[in-house]
Protein backbone atom coordinates (compact mmCIF):
# COMPACT_ATOMS: atom_id res chain seq x y z
CA UNK A 1 0.00 0.00 0.00
CA UNK A 2 1.26 3.36 -1.16
CA UNK A 3 2.01 6.01 1.53
CA UNK A 4 0.71 9.61 0.32
CA UNK A 5 3.46 11.23 -1.11
CA UNK A 6 4.42 14.65 -2.37
CA UNK A 7 4.17 15.28 -6.23
CA UNK A 8 6.63 18.02 -7.08
CA UNK A 9 5.48 19.84 -10.43
CA UNK A 10 8.64 21.66 -12.04
CA UNK A 11 6.79 24.95 -14.12
CA UNK A 12 8.37 26.34 -17.37
CA UNK A 13 7.76 28.98 -19.64
CA UNK A 14 6.66 27.01 -22.98
CA UNK A 15 8.31 29.14 -26.04
CA UNK A 16 10.54 26.75 -27.49
CA UNK A 17 13.00 27.97 -29.77
CA UNK A 18 15.76 29.00 -26.94
CA UNK A 19 13.56 30.19 -24.18
CA UNK A 20 12.07 26.77 -22.64
CA UNK A 21 15.51 25.30 -23.35
CA UNK A 22 17.35 27.46 -21.47
CA UNK A 23 14.97 26.92 -18.42
CA UNK A 24 15.00 23.13 -18.32
CA UNK A 25 18.17 23.13 -15.82
CA UNK A 26 17.14 25.18 -13.84
CA UNK A 27 13.39 24.40 -12.96
CA UNK A 28 14.50 20.91 -12.73
CA UNK A 29 16.94 21.93 -9.80
CA UNK A 30 14.25 23.56 -8.20
CA UNK A 31 12.38 20.30 -8.00
CA UNK A 32 15.28 18.27 -6.70
CA UNK A 33 16.24 20.84 -3.75
CA UNK A 34 12.71 20.78 -2.92
CA UNK A 35 12.53 17.05 -2.85
CA UNK A 36 15.50 16.96 -1.47
CA UNK A 37 14.09 19.49 1.62
CA UNK A 38 11.01 17.28 2.07
CA UNK A 39 12.35 14.11 2.33
CA UNK A 40 15.31 15.26 5.08
CA UNK A 41 12.45 17.25 6.84
CA UNK A 42 9.37 15.40 6.49
CA UNK A 43 8.52 12.41 8.51
CA UNK A 44 5.00 9.86 8.57
CA UNK A 45 3.86 8.94 11.48
CA UNK A 46 5.84 5.85 11.51
CA UNK A 47 9.27 8.09 11.58
CA UNK A 48 10.44 7.05 8.10
CA UNK A 49 10.81 10.07 5.43
CA UNK A 50 8.29 11.38 3.22
CA UNK A 51 8.50 10.33 -0.23
CA UNK A 52 8.16 12.77 -2.94
CA UNK A 53 7.80 12.24 -6.53
CA UNK A 54 8.96 14.56 -9.28
CA UNK A 55 6.57 14.85 -12.76
CA UNK A 56 7.94 13.20 -15.42
CA UNK A 57 8.39 15.99 -17.50
CA UNK A 58 8.69 19.72 -17.05
CA UNK A 59 5.13 21.57 -17.24
CA UNK A 60 4.82 24.64 -19.99
CA UNK A 61 1.15 24.11 -20.92
CA UNK A 62 -2.24 21.73 -20.10
CA UNK A 63 -1.06 18.56 -21.94
CA UNK A 64 2.44 18.22 -19.92
CA UNK A 65 0.18 18.93 -16.67
CA UNK A 66 -2.45 16.23 -17.94
CA UNK A 67 0.61 13.82 -17.88
CA UNK A 68 1.99 14.97 -15.20
CA UNK A 69 -1.36 14.81 -13.24
CA UNK A 70 -1.52 10.71 -14.62
CA UNK A 71 1.57 10.08 -13.22
CA UNK A 72 0.76 11.20 -9.88
CA UNK A 73 -2.70 9.56 -9.57
CA UNK A 74 -0.62 6.38 -9.93
CA UNK A 75 1.90 7.33 -7.11
CA UNK A 76 -0.97 8.22 -4.18
CA UNK A 77 0.11 11.84 -4.45
CA UNK A 78 -1.69 13.59 -1.76
CA UNK A 79 -0.31 17.45 -2.31
CA UNK A 80 1.41 19.07 -5.07
CA UNK A 81 4.38 21.75 -4.45
CA UNK A 82 4.49 23.33 -8.24
CA UNK A 83 8.20 25.24 -8.48
CA UNK A 84 9.53 28.09 -11.01
CA UNK A 85 11.99 30.47 -11.57
CA UNK A 86 10.35 32.63 -14.81
CA UNK A 87 7.32 33.45 -16.51
CA UNK A 88 4.63 30.63 -17.07
CA UNK A 89 0.98 30.30 -18.03
CA UNK A 90 -0.94 30.02 -15.26
CA UNK A 91 -4.39 28.84 -15.88
CA UNK A 92 -2.25 26.28 -18.66
CA UNK A 93 0.10 24.86 -15.82
CA UNK A 94 -1.51 24.80 -12.60
CA UNK A 95 -2.94 21.89 -10.48
CA UNK A 96 -6.45 21.45 -11.18
CA UNK A 97 -7.05 18.18 -9.02
CA UNK A 98 -9.93 19.16 -6.63
CA UNK A 99 -8.44 16.86 -4.21
CA UNK A 100 -4.65 17.63 -3.81
CA UNK A 101 -3.52 19.96 -1.84
CA UNK A 102 -1.91 22.80 -3.65
CA UNK A 103 1.64 25.34 -3.14
CA UNK A 104 3.71 26.94 -5.36
CA UNK A 105 7.37 28.34 -5.01
CA UNK A 106 8.13 30.85 -7.05
CA UNK A 107 11.89 32.24 -7.39
CA UNK A 108 12.06 35.68 -6.39
CA UNK A 109 14.41 36.38 -8.74
CA UNK A 110 14.77 39.55 -11.33
CA UNK A 111 15.87 37.48 -14.27
CA UNK A 112 12.63 36.04 -16.16
CA UNK A 113 10.75 35.95 -11.84
CA UNK A 114 9.06 33.18 -10.92
CA UNK A 115 7.11 35.84 -8.85
CA UNK A 116 5.14 37.19 -11.47
CA UNK A 117 4.22 33.47 -12.33
CA UNK A 118 3.29 32.90 -8.71
CA UNK A 119 1.02 35.76 -8.61
CA UNK A 120 -0.54 35.11 -11.63
CA UNK A 121 -1.24 31.49 -10.76
CA UNK A 122 -2.67 32.43 -7.68
CA UNK A 123 -5.31 34.17 -8.84
CA UNK A 124 -6.38 31.92 -10.96
CA UNK A 125 -6.59 29.49 -8.09
CA UNK A 126 -8.24 32.17 -6.23
CA UNK A 127 -10.76 32.72 -9.16
CA UNK A 128 -11.04 28.93 -10.24
CA UNK A 129 -12.12 27.78 -6.40
CA UNK A 130 -8.73 25.81 -5.45
CA UNK A 131 -7.30 26.82 -1.84
CA UNK A 132 -3.40 27.33 -2.57
CA UNK A 133 -0.44 28.38 -0.53
CA UNK A 134 2.03 30.85 -2.13
CA UNK A 135 5.68 30.52 -1.20
CA UNK A 136 7.61 33.61 -2.23
CA UNK A 137 11.07 34.62 -0.47
CA UNK A 138 11.73 37.94 1.07
CA UNK A 139 15.01 38.76 -0.35
CA UNK A 140 15.74 38.86 -4.32
CA UNK A 141 17.99 36.33 -4.99
CA UNK A 142 21.33 36.37 -7.30
CA UNK A 143 20.87 35.11 -10.72
CA UNK A 144 23.47 32.68 -10.46
CA UNK A 145 22.81 32.15 -6.46
CA UNK A 146 21.69 28.42 -6.20
CA UNK A 147 20.30 28.09 -2.76
CA UNK A 148 17.32 27.80 -1.32
CA UNK A 149 16.89 31.12 1.39
CA UNK A 150 15.92 29.79 4.89
CA UNK A 151 12.08 31.27 5.32
CA UNK A 152 11.37 29.62 1.83
CA UNK A 153 12.83 25.60 3.04
CA UNK A 154 10.25 26.69 6.61
CA UNK A 155 7.03 27.33 4.47
CA UNK A 156 7.88 24.15 1.96
CA UNK A 157 8.55 21.92 5.75
CA UNK A 158 5.67 23.22 7.30
CA UNK A 159 3.35 22.58 3.65
CA UNK A 160 4.46 19.48 3.30
CA UNK A 161 4.25 18.41 6.77
CA UNK A 162 0.65 19.62 7.42
CA UNK A 163 -0.57 17.93 3.67
CA UNK A 164 1.19 14.63 4.68
CA UNK A 165 -0.78 14.60 8.01
CA UNK A 166 -4.02 14.98 6.06
CA UNK A 167 -2.66 12.33 3.54
CA UNK A 168 -2.48 9.99 6.35
CA UNK A 169 -6.11 10.44 7.92
CA UNK A 170 -8.03 9.30 4.63
CA UNK A 171 -9.66 6.13 4.49
CA UNK A 172 -8.67 5.33 7.75
CA UNK A 173 -10.65 4.86 10.77
CA UNK A 174 -11.33 5.77 14.00
CA UNK A 175 -12.31 3.40 16.35
CA UNK A 176 -15.40 4.05 18.78
CA UNK A 177 -14.82 0.99 21.47
CA UNK A 178 -18.51 2.18 23.28
CA UNK A 179 -20.16 4.84 22.81
CA UNK A 180 -20.65 7.78 25.31
CA UNK A 181 -19.31 8.10 28.57
CA UNK A 182 -21.18 10.01 31.18
CA UNK A 183 -22.61 12.48 28.59
CA UNK A 184 -19.44 14.08 27.08
CA UNK A 185 -20.74 15.16 23.88
CA UNK A 186 -16.88 14.64 22.79
CA UNK A 187 -17.61 10.99 22.79
CA UNK A 188 -20.27 11.43 20.71
CA UNK A 189 -19.05 10.40 17.37
CA UNK A 190 -20.30 12.49 14.69
CA UNK A 191 -20.06 10.92 11.53
CA UNK A 192 -19.87 13.82 9.51
CA UNK A 193 -17.28 15.03 10.64
CA UNK A 194 -14.82 12.57 10.90
CA UNK A 195 -15.90 11.46 7.32
CA UNK A 196 -15.98 14.90 5.22
CA UNK A 197 -13.66 17.21 7.56
CA UNK A 198 -10.86 14.42 8.27
CA UNK A 199 -10.97 11.64 5.50
CA UNK A 200 -11.86 8.84 8.21
CA UNK A 201 -14.75 6.19 8.77
CA UNK A 202 -15.76 5.80 12.03
CA UNK A 203 -15.86 2.33 12.97
CA UNK A 204 -17.87 1.04 16.29
CA UNK A 205 -17.51 -1.82 18.61
CA UNK A 206 -19.23 -2.59 21.47
CA UNK A 207 -16.95 -2.84 24.76
CA UNK A 208 -18.32 -6.15 25.36
CA UNK A 209 -15.51 -7.43 22.57
CA UNK A 210 -12.45 -6.91 24.51
CA UNK A 211 -14.11 -8.99 27.33
CA UNK A 212 -15.04 -11.75 24.84
CA UNK A 213 -11.78 -12.18 23.72
CA UNK A 214 -10.39 -12.20 27.30
CA UNK A 215 -12.71 -15.06 28.07
CA UNK A 216 -12.42 -16.82 24.66
CA UNK A 217 -8.09 -16.08 24.82
CA UNK A 218 -8.15 -14.21 21.42
CA UNK A 219 -4.92 -12.48 21.73
CA UNK A 220 -1.47 -13.35 21.14
CA UNK A 221 -0.67 -15.68 24.36
CA UNK A 222 3.57 -15.43 23.67
CA UNK A 223 2.61 -11.35 23.73
CA UNK A 224 0.78 -11.44 26.44
CA UNK A 225 3.46 -14.10 28.62
CA UNK A 226 6.20 -11.34 27.52
CA UNK A 227 4.11 -8.45 28.52
CA UNK A 228 3.23 -9.50 31.98
CA UNK A 229 6.95 -10.29 32.49
CA UNK A 230 7.50 -6.67 31.92
CA UNK A 231 4.97 -5.04 33.41
CA UNK A 232 5.86 -7.29 37.04
CA UNK A 233 9.71 -5.95 36.37
CA UNK A 234 9.11 -1.99 35.37
CA UNK A 235 5.84 -0.59 36.37
CA UNK A 236 5.90 0.41 40.31
CA UNK A 237 2.61 -0.20 41.80
CA UNK A 238 1.82 2.91 43.82
CA UNK A 239 0.16 3.79 46.81
CA UNK A 240 -3.99 2.40 47.52
CA UNK A 241 -5.59 5.29 48.52
CA UNK A 242 -9.00 3.47 48.62
CA UNK A 243 -10.41 2.44 52.54
CA UNK A 244 -11.01 -1.10 51.73
CA UNK A 245 -7.91 -2.31 50.11
CA UNK A 246 -7.66 -5.44 47.48
CA UNK A 247 -5.74 -8.49 48.55
CA UNK A 248 -2.67 -9.16 46.24
CA UNK A 249 -4.21 -12.61 44.84
CA UNK A 250 -6.88 -9.73 43.61
CA UNK A 251 -4.57 -6.44 42.65
CA UNK A 252 -2.65 -9.76 40.48
CA UNK A 253 -5.87 -10.88 38.42
CA UNK A 254 -6.70 -7.19 38.04
CA UNK A 255 -2.96 -6.80 36.26
CA UNK A 256 -3.41 -9.80 33.89
CA UNK A 257 -6.82 -8.84 33.17
CA UNK A 258 -5.55 -5.04 31.88
CA UNK A 259 -2.85 -6.09 30.25
CA UNK A 260 -4.72 -8.70 28.51
CA UNK A 261 -6.96 -5.63 27.57
CA UNK A 262 -3.98 -3.32 26.86
CA UNK A 263 -3.49 -6.00 23.62
CA UNK A 264 -7.11 -6.18 23.29
CA UNK A 265 -7.58 -2.69 22.40
CA UNK A 266 -4.57 -2.64 20.07
CA UNK A 267 -5.64 -5.78 17.88
CA UNK A 268 -9.75 -4.62 17.72
CA UNK A 269 -8.20 -1.24 15.87
CA UNK A 270 -4.89 -2.01 13.81
CA UNK A 271 -5.50 -6.04 13.74
CA UNK A 272 -2.71 -8.72 14.50
CA UNK A 273 -1.72 -10.89 12.05
CA UNK A 274 -1.04 -13.59 14.72
CA UNK A 275 -4.67 -14.37 15.71
CA UNK A 276 -4.34 -16.39 12.39
CA UNK A 277 -2.36 -18.81 14.09
CA UNK A 278 -4.97 -19.19 16.80
CA UNK A 279 -7.73 -19.58 13.31
CA UNK A 280 -8.82 -15.94 14.49
CA UNK A 281 -8.92 -14.66 10.85
CA UNK A 282 -11.88 -11.82 11.01
CA UNK A 283 -10.57 -11.26 14.88
CA UNK A 284 -6.80 -10.51 13.17
CA UNK A 285 -7.57 -8.35 10.39
CA UNK A 286 -8.80 -5.19 13.10
CA UNK A 287 -10.40 -2.49 11.76
CA UNK A 288 -7.82 -0.89 9.74
CA UNK A 289 -7.88 2.25 12.79
CA UNK A 290 -5.51 5.33 13.05
CA UNK A 291 -6.64 5.89 16.91
CA UNK A 292 -9.85 4.86 18.69
CA UNK A 293 -11.45 5.87 21.84
CA UNK A 294 -12.55 3.58 24.82
CA UNK A 295 -15.21 4.76 26.46
CA UNK A 296 -15.25 2.69 30.22
CA UNK A 297 -17.17 4.91 32.42
CA UNK A 298 -19.46 4.33 33.66
CA UNK A 299 -21.15 0.85 32.32
CA UNK A 300 -17.50 -0.51 31.67
CA UNK A 301 -15.36 0.75 34.81
CA UNK A 302 -18.27 -0.23 37.46
CA UNK A 303 -17.59 -3.65 37.38
CA UNK A 304 -14.29 -4.29 35.11
CA UNK A 305 -10.51 -2.55 35.69
CA UNK A 306 -10.23 0.59 33.92
CA UNK A 307 -8.69 1.23 31.07
CA UNK A 308 -6.41 3.63 32.56
CA UNK A 309 -2.97 1.57 32.26
CA UNK A 310 -3.84 0.45 28.37
CA UNK A 311 -4.35 4.08 27.44
CA UNK A 312 -1.24 5.16 29.03
CA UNK A 313 1.09 2.57 27.71
CA UNK A 314 -0.54 2.47 24.10
CA UNK A 315 -0.45 6.55 23.91
CA UNK A 316 3.40 6.07 24.97
CA UNK A 317 6.39 6.06 22.86
CA UNK A 318 7.11 2.24 23.84
CA UNK A 319 6.19 -0.55 25.80
CA UNK A 320 7.15 -4.43 26.31
CA UNK A 321 8.50 -4.63 22.81
CA UNK A 322 10.81 -1.92 23.08
CA UNK A 323 9.40 1.89 21.14
CA UNK A 324 6.82 2.08 18.65
CA UNK A 325 4.40 4.36 17.28
CA UNK A 326 2.22 5.49 19.82
CA UNK A 327 -1.01 4.31 19.35
CA UNK A 328 -3.91 7.19 20.31
CA UNK A 329 -6.36 6.03 22.61
CA UNK A 330 -8.74 8.83 23.76
CA UNK A 331 -10.11 8.30 27.42
CA UNK A 332 -13.81 8.42 27.65
CA UNK A 333 -14.00 7.90 23.83
CA UNK A 334 -13.41 11.73 23.21
CA UNK A 335 -12.95 11.33 19.47
CA UNK A 336 -12.25 15.37 19.00
CA UNK A 337 -9.21 15.30 21.90
CA UNK A 338 -8.10 12.50 20.13
CA UNK A 339 -8.18 14.24 16.78
CA UNK A 340 -7.20 17.16 18.51
CA UNK A 341 -4.23 14.00 19.59
CA UNK A 342 -3.25 12.91 16.27
CA UNK A 343 -2.73 16.89 15.00
CA UNK A 344 -0.27 17.04 17.65
CA UNK A 345 1.22 13.84 16.83
CA UNK A 346 1.46 14.48 12.89
CA UNK A 347 3.33 17.28 12.75
CA UNK A 348 6.55 16.67 15.55
CA UNK A 349 6.43 12.88 15.61
CA UNK A 350 5.74 12.77 19.13
CA UNK A 351 3.09 11.10 21.67
CA UNK A 352 0.44 13.67 22.81
CA UNK A 353 -0.49 13.44 26.00
CA UNK A 354 -4.38 13.67 26.89
CA UNK A 355 -5.69 15.75 29.57
CA UNK A 356 -8.53 17.30 31.48
CA UNK A 357 -8.13 21.06 31.49
CA UNK A 358 -9.21 20.81 35.02
CA UNK A 359 -8.72 23.93 37.12
CA UNK A 360 -7.46 27.13 36.80
CA UNK A 361 -5.59 28.25 39.84
CA UNK A 362 -5.15 32.15 40.51
CA UNK A 363 -1.99 33.05 42.40
CA UNK A 364 -4.77 34.11 44.85
CA UNK A 365 -5.81 31.23 45.20
CA UNK A 366 -2.49 29.37 45.16
CA UNK A 367 -1.66 31.09 48.03
CA UNK A 368 -4.65 30.90 50.10
CA UNK A 369 -4.59 26.76 49.86
CA UNK A 370 -0.75 26.65 49.80
CA UNK A 371 0.80 29.93 51.41
CA UNK A 372 3.13 30.16 48.42
CA UNK A 373 3.04 32.97 46.41
CA UNK A 374 3.63 32.14 42.93
CA UNK A 375 6.51 33.49 41.18
CA UNK A 376 8.38 32.71 37.53
CA UNK A 377 6.42 31.30 34.77
CA UNK A 378 3.24 30.68 37.59
CA UNK A 379 3.44 34.41 38.25
CA UNK A 380 0.10 34.80 36.93
CA UNK A 381 -1.35 31.51 38.03
CA UNK A 382 -1.74 28.34 36.38
CA UNK A 383 -4.02 25.67 34.79
CA UNK A 384 -4.08 22.17 35.93
CA UNK A 385 -4.15 19.67 33.88
CA UNK A 386 -4.74 16.34 35.16
CA UNK A 387 -6.91 13.39 34.26
CA UNK A 388 -6.72 9.22 35.21
CA UNK A 389 -6.65 7.72 31.79
CA UNK A 390 -4.15 8.07 28.84
CA UNK A 391 -1.61 10.55 29.79
CA UNK A 392 1.34 9.51 28.06
CA UNK A 393 4.67 8.77 30.09
CA UNK A 394 6.48 10.97 27.95
CA UNK A 395 4.65 14.44 29.49
CA UNK A 396 6.69 13.09 32.52
CA UNK A 397 9.40 15.47 30.24
CA UNK A 398 12.57 13.28 30.98
CA UNK A 399 14.24 13.06 28.08
CA UNK A 400 16.73 15.43 26.43
CA UNK A 401 17.47 17.08 23.17
CA UNK A 402 20.65 17.90 21.60
CA UNK A 403 20.71 20.84 23.68
CA UNK A 404 20.00 18.95 26.88
CA UNK A 405 16.45 20.42 27.30
CA UNK A 406 13.62 18.19 28.84
CA UNK A 407 11.57 17.58 26.08
CA UNK A 408 9.19 15.29 24.76
CA UNK A 409 10.69 13.96 21.49
CA UNK A 410 9.45 12.43 18.17
CA UNK A 411 8.72 8.68 19.46
CA UNK A 412 11.81 7.11 17.19
CA UNK A 413 14.25 9.28 19.20
CA UNK A 414 13.84 7.75 22.60
CA UNK A 415 16.39 6.16 24.46
CA UNK A 416 15.78 2.26 26.37
CA UNK A 417 17.60 4.95 29.25
CA UNK A 418 14.94 7.58 28.57
CA UNK A 419 12.11 4.92 28.58
CA UNK A 420 13.62 3.35 31.61
CA UNK A 421 13.75 6.61 33.43
CA UNK A 422 9.80 7.63 32.42
CA UNK A 423 8.81 4.05 34.33
CA UNK A 424 10.82 4.54 37.75
CA UNK A 425 8.98 8.18 37.60
CA UNK A 426 5.66 6.81 37.43
CA UNK A 427 3.43 4.78 39.50
CA UNK A 428 0.59 2.84 38.52
CA UNK A 429 -1.99 3.26 41.90
CA UNK A 430 -4.27 0.96 42.42
CA UNK A 431 -7.99 3.03 40.51
CA UNK A 432 -9.85 5.12 42.93
CA UNK A 433 -12.79 3.01 42.90
CA UNK A 434 -15.10 6.08 44.15
CA UNK A 435 -14.56 6.28 40.65
CA UNK A 436 -13.52 2.73 39.18
CA UNK A 437 -15.50 -0.07 41.11
CA UNK A 438 -14.02 -2.00 39.32
CA UNK A 439 -10.73 -1.44 40.14
CA UNK A 440 -7.40 -1.18 38.10
CA UNK A 441 -4.31 0.85 37.70
CA UNK A 442 -3.95 4.87 37.41
CA UNK A 443 -0.75 6.12 36.29
CA UNK A 444 0.89 8.73 38.43
CA UNK A 445 3.51 11.08 37.54
CA UNK A 446 4.45 14.86 37.62
CA UNK A 447 6.03 17.29 34.60
CA UNK A 448 8.54 18.39 37.00
CA UNK A 449 10.39 20.20 33.85
CA UNK A 450 9.95 23.72 32.66
CA UNK A 451 9.32 23.37 28.76
CA UNK A 452 7.48 25.05 25.70
CA UNK A 453 4.31 23.17 25.37
CA UNK A 454 1.35 23.54 22.54
CA UNK A 455 -2.24 22.81 24.11
CA UNK A 456 -4.92 21.67 21.68
CA UNK A 457 -8.62 21.01 21.33
CA UNK A 458 -11.21 20.30 18.47
CA UNK A 459 -14.11 21.38 18.88
CA UNK A 460 -18.03 21.11 17.05
CA UNK A 461 -20.26 24.47 17.34
CA UNK A 462 -23.60 23.72 15.97
CA UNK A 463 -24.09 26.46 13.02
CA UNK A 464 -20.09 26.68 12.63
CA UNK A 465 -19.00 23.15 12.43
CA UNK A 466 -15.67 21.83 13.72
CA UNK A 467 -13.31 24.60 14.87
CA UNK A 468 -9.56 24.26 16.79
CA UNK A 469 -8.35 25.76 19.35
CA UNK A 470 -4.53 26.38 19.94
CA UNK A 471 -2.62 27.45 23.40
CA UNK A 472 1.33 27.90 23.19
CA UNK A 473 2.22 27.75 26.67
CA UNK A 474 4.97 26.63 28.88
CA UNK A 475 4.40 23.89 32.24
CA UNK A 476 5.39 25.62 34.76
CA UNK A 477 7.44 23.84 38.10
CA UNK A 478 6.51 24.62 41.46
CA UNK A 479 7.55 24.00 44.95
CA UNK A 480 7.17 19.74 45.75
CA UNK A 481 4.91 20.96 48.69
CA UNK A 482 2.31 23.10 46.66
CA UNK A 483 2.38 20.48 43.79
CA UNK A 484 1.07 18.16 46.43
CA UNK A 485 -1.10 20.53 47.87
CA UNK A 486 -3.19 21.03 44.70
CA UNK A 487 -2.81 17.61 43.49
CA UNK A 488 -4.41 15.86 46.33
CA UNK A 489 -7.32 18.36 46.02
CA UNK A 490 -8.04 16.47 43.09
CA UNK A 491 -6.85 13.02 42.80
CA UNK A 492 -3.19 11.78 43.77
CA UNK A 493 -3.31 9.13 41.82
CA UNK A 494 -3.16 10.44 38.53
CA UNK A 495 -0.72 12.31 36.25
CA UNK A 496 -0.35 16.30 36.73
CA UNK A 497 1.06 18.73 34.57
CA UNK A 498 0.52 22.79 35.33
CA UNK A 499 0.11 25.25 32.04
CA UNK A 500 0.46 28.51 31.78
CA UNK A 501 -0.36 29.40 28.25
CA UNK A 502 1.29 33.00 26.91
CA UNK A 503 -0.13 35.60 27.34
CA UNK A 504 -0.44 38.86 24.92
CA UNK A 505 -3.15 41.57 24.34
CA UNK A 506 -5.80 39.96 22.57
CA UNK A 507 -9.33 38.53 23.30
CA UNK A 508 -8.41 34.32 25.44
CA UNK A 509 -5.49 35.69 26.26
CA UNK A 510 -5.07 38.50 28.61
CA UNK A 511 -4.73 36.57 31.79
CA UNK A 512 -5.00 32.99 33.05
CA UNK A 513 -8.64 33.21 33.78
CA UNK A 514 -9.90 34.63 30.25
CA UNK A 515 -7.97 31.67 28.65
CA UNK A 516 -9.90 28.94 30.81
CA UNK A 517 -12.68 30.50 30.34
CA UNK A 518 -12.53 30.61 26.49
CA UNK A 519 -11.60 26.89 27.02
CA UNK A 520 -13.94 25.20 24.68
CA UNK A 521 -14.21 21.16 26.60
CA UNK A 522 -13.29 19.96 29.55
CA UNK A 523 -10.66 18.09 27.67
CA UNK A 524 -7.41 19.04 25.63
CA UNK A 525 -4.14 17.55 24.60
CA UNK A 526 -0.64 18.82 24.63
CA UNK A 527 2.86 18.36 22.69
CA UNK A 528 6.20 19.43 23.33
CA UNK A 529 7.64 22.56 21.06
CA UNK A 530 5.08 25.54 20.36
CA UNK A 531 3.90 24.53 17.30
CA UNK A 532 0.85 26.54 16.74
CA UNK A 533 1.95 27.82 13.23
CA UNK A 534 1.74 24.14 12.16
CA UNK A 535 -1.42 23.52 13.39
CA UNK A 536 -2.78 26.43 11.61
CA UNK A 537 -1.13 25.23 8.34
CA UNK A 538 -2.74 22.21 8.59
CA UNK A 539 -6.51 23.17 10.20
CA UNK A 540 -6.89 25.66 6.99
CA UNK A 541 -6.20 23.08 4.72
CA UNK A 542 -9.11 20.69 6.32
CA UNK A 543 -11.04 23.69 6.12
CA UNK A 544 -11.53 24.16 9.80
CA UNK A 545 -11.36 27.35 11.32
CA UNK A 546 -9.35 28.53 14.21
CA UNK A 547 -11.62 29.76 16.97
CA UNK A 548 -8.51 30.58 19.71
CA UNK A 549 -5.30 30.91 19.47
CA UNK A 550 -1.66 32.81 20.44
CA UNK A 551 0.16 32.61 17.56
CA UNK A 552 1.97 35.67 15.96
CA UNK A 553 0.01 36.92 12.66
CA UNK A 554 3.50 37.13 10.66
CA UNK A 555 3.92 33.35 11.24
CA UNK A 556 0.32 32.42 9.92
CA UNK A 557 0.68 30.01 6.72
CA UNK A 558 -2.58 29.61 4.96
CA UNK A 559 -3.79 29.08 1.10
CA UNK A 560 -3.43 32.77 -0.27
CA UNK A 561 -6.90 32.71 -1.11
CA UNK A 562 -7.89 33.25 2.23
CA UNK A 563 -6.63 36.78 1.96
CA UNK A 564 -9.45 38.08 -0.22
CA UNK A 565 -11.91 36.98 2.26
CA UNK A 566 -10.14 39.85 4.83
CA UNK A 567 -7.16 40.45 5.54
CA UNK A 568 -7.90 43.17 9.18
CA UNK A 569 -9.10 40.60 10.96
CA UNK A 570 -7.53 36.78 10.31
CA UNK A 571 -9.87 35.02 12.56
CA UNK A 572 -12.79 36.26 10.93
CA UNK A 573 -11.10 35.66 7.35
CA UNK A 574 -10.56 32.32 8.66
CA UNK A 575 -14.24 31.65 9.23
CA UNK A 576 -15.53 32.97 5.70
CA UNK A 577 -12.99 30.76 4.04
CA UNK A 578 -13.89 27.87 5.22
CA UNK A 579 -17.11 28.05 5.09
CA UNK A 580 -17.05 29.01 1.54
CA UNK A 581 -14.61 26.00 0.54
CA UNK A 582 -16.36 23.36 2.82
CA UNK A 583 -14.91 20.14 3.98
CA UNK A 584 -11.96 18.67 2.19
CA UNK A 585 -13.52 15.26 1.78
CA UNK A 586 -17.41 16.01 0.72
Amino acid sequence: MLKPRIGIRAIIDGRRGGIRESLESVCADMAQKAKRIIEENCFYLDGTAVECVIGETTIGGFSEASQVEEQFSKENVTATLSVTSCWCYGTETMDTNPMTIKAVWGLNNPNRPGAVYLAAVMAAHAQKGYPAFSIYGEDVQNPDDSEVPEDVKTKIVQFAQAAIAVGQMKNRSYVNIGAVSMGIMGSYCDHHFFQEYLGIRPEFVDMSEINRRVQLEIYDHDEYDKALDWVKNNCKEGFDKNQQLKTREELDKDWEYTVKMTLIIRDIIQGNPKLKKIGREEEARGHHGLFGGFQGQRQWTDFLPNGDFSEAILNSSFDWNGKRQPLIIATENDGLNATAMYFGQAVTGQPAVFADVRTYWSPKSIERFTGWVPEGKAKDGFIHLINSGSAALDGIGVAQNEQNEHCIKPWWKTTEAEQKKMLEMTEFCPADRDYFRGGGFSSRFITNYEMPLTLIRVNIVDGVGPTLQVAEGYSCVVPENVADTIWKLTDYTWPTTFFVPNLKDKNGFRDVHSFMSQWGANHGAFVYGHIGKDLITLSSMLRIPVALHNVDDQLIFRPHSFGGFGTENLESADYRATKYYGPLFK
